[in-house]
């Protein structure tokens, strides 16, 4: 399973990666992506939309089910991949990469978890 050390992580399989000072880029994680099976739409929050922590803001469908995303920060989305609305098989291709989700300013964050502590969760080898 592919869990970058450089990125932390919340419980809700979520992924965040720091862009700037006070600005983070989302996405979900390996295991969740797998998990789902072939991704086939992704609605992604809205430019300008305020989120908060643990609550739902947006969702992956897959040929297996659908899935709500969780906001893994509180903030103002700034930024959303469009590219997902044509290619949604990014999510499986390139989850930490060109999968990614959204942009959000943080206003507050919570309990992210690193890598270490993110594998024990998913049962991986540490």
């Amino acid at each position: 399973m592919n869990v970058p050390s450089d990125l932390r992580y919340s419980s809700d399989h979520e992924w965040v990666r720091d862009v700037e000072e006070g600005c983070v880029r989302v996405g979900i994680t390996d295991h969740a992506q797998d998990a789902l099976g072939e991704v086939v739409f992704v609605q992604v929050p809205e430019l300008g939309a305020r989120v908060q922590m643990g609550i739902v803001f947006g969702e992956v469908e897959s040929t297996k089910s659908v899935s709500e995303l969780f906001a893994p920060v509180s903030g103002e989305v700034t930024a959303v991949n469009e590219d997902l609305d044509a290619s949604p098989g990014k999510v499986n291709e390139d989850p930490y990469g060109e999968g990614w989700i959204c942009e959000i300013a943080i206003e507050s964050e919570g309990n992210l978890m690193d890598a270490e502590t993110y594998l024990a969760l998913i049962g991986g080898a540490v």
